[in-house]
């Protein structure tokens, strides 16, 4: 029975993969982890803004002179309503700044790896795969 060949997978059909290509795909494999591991720190990031949002919303219930225990590394330190308001507020506007921070970084890495991805399927085609499987 003759093979006509189409539609046939053939390993290794004429691709030579060159140090420079290895190292350019070891390089893409990099950044895609990097990427990941920033993605879950940002979930962490955004789950505690929401807690501190939680926390100001929380305490607007609260009555003036009641004194509030506000966690400060292992200790809580009790305040009054406006300070502890006044250190969620701190808190806030510094986890914005690191979720900023993450989020540009993480862009950064999007952008490697689109020039990366855009070489290497250049020459490559449908013998690689970049994609990412939660995509």
């Amino acid at each position: 029975m003759a093979n006509s060949g189409k539609g046939t997978f053939q390993p290794d059909s004429d691709v030579h993969i060159s140090l420079e290509d290895q190292q350019k795909i070891n390089k893409f494999a990099r950044l895609n982890a990097k990427v990941d591991d920033l993605k879950d720190e940002l979930k962490i990031k955004l789950n505690d803004m929401k807690n501190l949002e939680e926390a100001v919303e929380e305490l607007g219930l609260a009555d003036d002179s009641e004194k509030i225990p506000y966690l400060v590394g292992e200790v809580f330190l009790c305040q009054n309503l406006e300070d502890t308001l006044k250190s969620l507020e701190e808190n806030k506007v510094k986890k914005q700044n690191e979720i900023s921070q993450l989020e540009a970084k993480c862009e950064e890495l999007k952008s490697q790896m689109s020039e990366l991805k855009g070489h290497l399927y250049g020459k490559f085609g449908s013998h690689i795969n970049l994609e990412n499987e939660e995509d």
